[in-house]
């Protein structure tokens, strides 16, 4: 990573530019589901002293499509200083399996995370209770430190799409238990669609989301973390294989989508 430029506000101060050099990149495992999908593995680099240090734990949906890749180019574009984005997800995963491996536990204690984003399955009924008793238990980790937890609400299925308002308490109860932040995604997702019913935002699986319904959870995050607004990022989709042009109706829609969301559900 080249030296990039701090715009923070709220709990989080200016810091000045920085080189990260001599560390090596995520590794990556092939994912049965696509094999432009892979597992994503902290390799425990140094956390900077300077820039924004964000820790991801969660699955496929948070891995699918470099999610977490297309924020931190969103966020280099807005002149944000990055100290490290690492990413903890494997398939299949709840937070109770995260919980189970030491090696996360330490990882998430470390000093220094300004934000641990937490995701598990859509949770809507049955997986409600794991993601309360498991957000609250890694919250603990973090009690003497700046670190602030974060929700990652995601969606349900299609077939499932009755599941939204359960999948969306979900998420807000457990940001309310440990005053965390929460990134309503899945809102977002609503909101796109309540401008366009025919926007495709699931891939193939419908269930996972495609390149347009990770960007669009970029986004959300985004606003968030760069206190800056969406509408300030240009028409294209941002990916570690080169930007992937929209139209501006496009770009405007989603950028909408994810404001209103915000305004309605972050914390």
């Amino acid at each position: 990573m080249g030296k990039r430029l701090l715009h923070i506000s709220g709990n989080w101060v200016r810091k000045t530019a920085r080189r990260i050099s001599g560390l090596t990149a995520l590794a990556f495992l092939l994912c049965t589901l696509s094999c432009s999908n892979k597992t994503m593995l902290a390799e425990n680099r140094p956390i900077q002293q300077e820039g924004l240090n964000v820790l991801f734990i969660g699955n496929s949906l948070t891995y699918f499509n470099d999610m977490p890749d297309m924020l931190q180019r969103m966020l280099d574009y807005a002149g944000v200083e990055i100290g490290l984005i690492e990413v903890i997800a494997y398939p299949n995963y709840g937070l109770q399996d995260h919980w189970l491996t030491a090696s996360t536990r330490e990882r998430i204690a470390t000093p220094g995370w300004d934000v641990v984003v937490l995701q598990q399955g859509p949770s809507a009924t049955e997986g409600r209770p794991s993601l309360l008793e498991y957000s609250k238990l890694f919250a603990s980790l973090t009690d003497s430190s700046d670190t602030r937890m974060a929700l990652y609400m995601v969606w349900p299925a299609q077939e499932r799409s009755f599941d939204f308002d359960g999948v969306s308490a979900s998420y807000r109860m457990a940001a309310e238990q440990v005053d965390g932040l929460l990134f309503p995604a899945g809102e977002a997702w609503r909101a796109a669609w309540s401008k366009d019913s025919t926007l495709v935002l699931y891939a193939s699986d419908n269930f996972h989301p495609n390149r347009l319904g990770s960007h669009l959870t970029a986004l959300v995050m985004f606003q968030q973390l760069a206190r800056r607004d969406p509408h300030d990022l240009p028409a294209k989709i941002m990916t570690a294989n080169g930007d992937i042009e929209i139209s501006e109706d496009l770009a405007k829609l989603l950028q909408d989508a994810a404001t209103e969301a915000n305004a309605r559900f972050a914390r």
